[in-house]
């Protein structure tokens, strides 16, 4: 567009777009294209690799099982992520989903793995806030100079931003498959990325589908998710955390729908939680990993971490019963028990759920789940092993 065509000549090279790779990645800022931020070279490398990347063949696909530990009490926890996961968060227009990304990106790590672990973070159609607010955070954590990281703003062309997170991709399989690196690859926001592509759909004149978004977006969309995965033999593997926003906190949002049919679970930040001062504001009930049984348990967690999730979930979703209930009848028509579920809700948010700023390892997690499970008898922990309620419920001082 803009080009006029009785003056111009195009030549078509016949291959697709290039970025070079290498250890000197590390710590570097490009932009949606792959050109330097930071001011240094930008062709640093002999090797480079194509952005679309290779399909792993499903054959060589190995199972995800190792557990990957995110410092987040609700995902660690009750949502765990696993290596070569992509476990999606679903955020609503002004929550908080920068602030837990990069609280995600700092605090990333395998536990006991002798593996090298990188961050590759993408960015796209961001403003010149969020991405000074981005590179600031990083820097005063450390995280800048351990990771690879790619921004693409709002100013810039929406081609680009098509580019960017196969940009982040490529070099995160190039750290993975070739290097032998742990990968965890944050991409947000997804719905940028969607926008810009119905926005090239729009001028290449497509036939549009569900709102407006090309019928291919679903492809489109796998073929970036799917990059992501473990390969027998390789030591190394991608995992994806990809941040997208819901259109007036709607769930059916096509982007939002595509993402949860062909990603493994879902994470959602809710407004209500919010609004109490909870962060991060994850509600927990309509969370879900769907591969989170293959990295916990014995040898892996701790040998009661599926049941402590599954006795959190009971008793939080028995809580918010009770809330929605009291509504109703009022305090006096409630029962002695519904009122301690109540204190239990309430301690469970405001010590697990709020967790602020700061990360938490796994065992203080379940320190936490603990002191707010104990404020209920023991009779009502039916998911846990006896024994393992006896001894901690000793610890904790609870009712039996």
């Amino acid at each position: 567009m803009g080009l006029s065509p009785d003056r111009i000549t195009v030549w078509l090279e016949r291959d697709v777009l290039r970025i070079p790779v290498g250890d000197s990645l590390v710590g570097r800022i490009f932009d949606g294209k792959g050109e330097a931020l930071d001011g240094l070279p930008s062709n640093f490398a002999p090797l480079s690799l194509p952005v679309n990347g290779a399909p792993i063949n499903p054959i060589r696909r190995s199972s995800p099982d190792i557990y990957v530990e995110t410092g987040i009490s609700a995902l660690d926890m009750m949502n765990t992520l696993v290596r070569g996961q992509k476990l999606p968060i679903f955020s609503g227009a002004g929550l908080p989903a920068n602030e837990l990304a990069v609280q995600i990106v700092e605090g990333a790590n395998i536990p006991g793995s002798a593996d090298p672990f990188l961050v590759v973070f993408a960015a796209m159609g961001i403003t010149r806030r969020e991405a000074q607010y981005f590179m600031e955070a990083f820097r005063k954590s450390g995280a800048l100079s351990t990771g690879v990281f790619f921004l693409n703003l709002a100013s810039d062309s929406v081609v680009e931003r098509l580019l960017t997170p196969r940009l982040a991709l490529t070099a995160a399989e190039y750290f993975a498959f070739n290097r032998g690196y742990n990968v965890l690859v944050v991409m947000t926001d997804m719905l940028a990325y969607c926008d810009a592509l119905r926005e090239v759909s729009a001028a290449r004149e497509e036939v549009p589908g569900r709102r407006g978004y090309p019928g291919y977006m679903y492809s489109d969309l796998a073929e970036l998710y799917e990059r992501a995965g473990c390969v027998a033999g390789l030591p190394g593997s991608v995992t994806q955390i990809p941040i997208i926003t819901m259109p007036d906190d709607d769930m059916t949002h096509p982007v939002v729908d595509l993402s949860g049919y062909i990603t493994e679970g879902q994470i959602t930040l809710d407004r209500s939680i919010q609004e109490k001062g909870i962060y991060p504001p994850i509600d927990v009930l309509p969370c879900l990993s769907r591969l989170m049984n293959k990295g916990i348990g014995k040898g892996k967690t701790f040998p009661q971490h599926r049941a402590m999730a599954d006795q959190l979930y009971a008793c939080y979703a028995r809580a918010r019963e009770v809330e929605r209930m009291r509504l109703i009848v009022g305090d006096d028509g409630l029962t002695s028990l519904e009122r301690t579920y109540l204190t239990f809700g309430g301690m469970f948010e405001k010590n697990f759920l709020a967790q602020g700023k700061e990360g938490r390892t796994l065992a203080a997690s379940e320190k936490i789940a603990w002191k707010c499970l104990s404020v209920l008898p023991a009779s009502e922990l039916f998911k846990l092993p006896e024994s393992y309620v006896a001894e901690n419920m000793g610890r904790e001082g609870g009712r039996s």
